[in-house]
């Protein structure tokens, strides 16, 4: 599929200005970090046209003006170890080349620069997407009948080479290398599939690669449909819902029918996303690499299920509206007019360690794209400047108020409730973080609700769940093991629990079991107020060091209102109360570990128990009310 814009890039450069949509404007500003909510949005094709197109050409430019000396924001791009950056490059790159018409002399400066660009990145690492992103734009040159004048003979030689589906997949026996996560696969397949389709193998390894990822799917899904993303440990996050899109848009990209499981699959993930559609554009709120790609989430997702054909007329309608408005808020809330570029780490802002500012144009180039590819499906549907539906915000009325996504049940159980309580969405991830993330609290067995209640990227700090710290020097904290997890739905209210036959064992990178400690929980979500038990019983008794735990807040003019009460003067969450600790405090939340992916906490209220001794059943309780 050429993926060719419509909006002129040409000329662009000098449109360094990112005026507000009109959607936006016309409203009273949101208070932060929420960023506007859009009764009405504007067409998705006029956002990308005016607005993502121009900050996307001056990139462009000044890259082929200043190459490795280009520096963006004050960072020097070559300098980042971005190992996808060629591929992003190239992939930003033949927009500028397949939306000039062959009579603009621009046309031969562009690939001239174009060539340049692929010669002075050919040695630098580029791996999986990288490799990706490099192919499928030499693909769609290809389709375009630009290839040849855009890379010179001897580097397409090289390239041949380098971008291989090998260099991270066993050629053999089809398993991944470098401990990839299973995502991997939907890259190794696109990779191959692209590779056929320029003439450099035969379609044998697409096929092969193809049924590994599906057969891999299958079996890491279950009778559920969404992908774990480890290997049977229990971590379902953004990604999980996520990878069928992604492999639905290959499908799409490189002219392949996809099966009917595939489908379904696909079919299950959009309907978790339009459970928890928005006025604002909000995504996912849970897990890792969410903020701005936690909305883009939502939009590959249900692209790729309205050009399938999987939605109904009514719900592809929707989808739309929601995709303008996921366009529109990346436009308002995430561009930085000042700096030209996406923000993901300034103004207490804070994204995972591996999307770091050193990769800021990476970042800029891959957003780009995605919005890019989504909004041309868009446009092939027959959406192009069509005004998103009016009846968006009544539709959304017509919601459940709570729904109960099951993704595995067995030996421990794993499931998201979505509960929708006015503007709000919250979530709550019954998930395991498995290896490398189950300490990070973005996977804690906590609600979320995109700008009221957040997790910090890759931060460790006890948010709303306590962390026993005992006299041997363990620490314990109830994170993973989830065993006969329970919902249901009494009138306006909704109750989940589960219990934990052990605690999760902090100190090594995946949980380690500890069975001295166990717990049974409930939630209790009222409108406007939400409230967790815990009931704690020890196998024998246990001498404590210390319990602590904390509730990060974007909410501030906090005051206590007794001695383990808090009440805020200002922000969404109005108070906060706990019950079974020695006391809570609060104060300003400070340093980069209270910063959210939309902005930084205002205050901290952290709760204590002293040193005791843990013998028979302590019982501890939070409620958090809002707005």
């Amino acid at each position: 599929m050429q993926t060719r814009p419509r909006a002129r890039l040409l000329g662009a450069a000098a449109c360094l200005t990112l005026p507000a949509s009109p959607a936006a404007l016309a409203q009273p500003a949101a208070p932060a970090p929420h960023g506007p909510v859009y009764e009405v949005a504007p067409p998705m094709d006029a956002t990308i046209e005016q607005r993502l197109m121009p900050q996307l050409a001056a990139l462009l430019h000044q890259l082929l003006r200043e190459k490795r000396d280009m520096t963006l924001d004050g960072v020097p791009v070559f300098d980042s170890g971005d190992k996808f950056l060629p591929g992003k490059l190239a992939s930003g790159l033949h927009y500028l080349l397949l939306d000039t018409p062959r009579s603009d002399p621009r046309l031969v400066t562009y690939l001239a620069g174009y060539r340049d660009i692929a010669d002075l990145t050919i040695d630098d690492p580029n791996d999986t997407w990288g490799i990706y992103y490099y192919i499928s734009a030499l693909q769609a040159l290809k389709q375009a009948g630009l290839l040849e004048q855009a890379v010179r003979p001897e580097t397409l030689v090289r390239l041949r080479q380098r971008l291989d589906w090998r260099n991270f997949v066993d050629a053999k026996s089809l398993k991944l290398l470098h401990n990839l996560p299973n995502n991997y696969y939907g890259v190794a397949f696109s990779v191959a599939r692209l590779r056929y389709l320029l003439g450099w193998e035969d379609k044998r390894a697409s096929e092969a690669l193809l049924q590994r990822m599906l057969a891999h799917y299958r079996s890491y899904s279950g009778k559920y449909g969404f992908a774990d993303e480890t290997e049977g440990h229990g971590r379902f996050d953004r990604y999980s819902v996520l990878l069928i899109g992604e492999i639905a848009q290959r499908f799409i990209e490189t002219g392949m029918a996809p099966t009917p499981e595939v489908r379904a699959w696909l079919r299950k993930s959009a309907d978790l996303m339009l459970a928890r559609a928005s006025l604002t554009g909000e995504g996912w709120e849970y897990g890792r690499s969410i903020g701005t790609y936690g909305e883009t989430c939502f939009l590959e997702v249900l692209t790729a299920a309205a050009k399938l054909g999987v939605l109904s007329k009514r719900e592809q309608d929707m989808a739309y509206a929601l995709s303008s408005r996921i366009a529109a808020r990346y436009a308002d809330f995430w561009l930085n007019p000042a700096t030209g570029s996406v923000n993901l780490w300034d103004a207490g802002r804070r994204t995972d360690g591996y999307r770091g500012k050193h990769r800021i144009l990476g970042e800029n180039l891959s957003l780009a794209r995605q919005y890019i590819y989504t909004n041309k499906l868009w446009n092939d549907l027959g959406y192009r400047r069509a005004a998103p539906s009016p009846g968006y915000a009544a539709w959304l009325k017509t919601l459940p108020a709570a729904t109960f996504t099951w993704f595995a049940r067995g030996q421990y159980d794993r499931a998201l409730l979505t509960l929708r309580d006015g503007a709000h969405v919250i979530g709550l991830p019954i998930i395991n973080g498995a290896e490398d993330q189950h300490m990070h609290n973005p996977y804690f067995p906590i609600p979320f609700a995109d700008g009221m209640l957040q997790g910090a990227a890759d931060a460790e700090f006890p948010q709303l769940v306590p962390r026993f710290a005992l006299a041997d020097g363990s620490v314990l904290m109830p994170l993973a093991w989830f065993r006969g997890v329970t919902w249901k739905r009494l009138g306006d209210r909704t109750i989940v629990s589960w219990r934990q036959d052990a605690m999760d064992r902090m100190g090594k990178d995946a949980p380690v079991q500890d069975k001295r400690l166990t717990v049974t929980t409930r939630y209790e979500f009222a409108p406007g107020r939400i409230t967790r038990t815990d009931s704690y019983r020890a196998a024998a008794p246990l001498a404590l060091a210390e319990a602590v735990m904390e509730f990060a807040s974007f909410s501030g003019d906090a005051r206590s209102a007794g001695p383990s009460a808090v009440a805020f003067g200002a922000g969404e969450v109005t108070g906060f109360s706990a019950t079974g600790y020695d006391g809570c405090t609060v104060g300003p939340a400070s340093g980069k570990d209270y910063r959210a992916p939309t902005g930084a906490f205002a205050s901290l209220v952290r709760c204590r128990i002293g040193p005791t001794r843990l013998d028979g059943t302590r019982v501890l309780r939070w409620t958090i009310t809002y707005k």
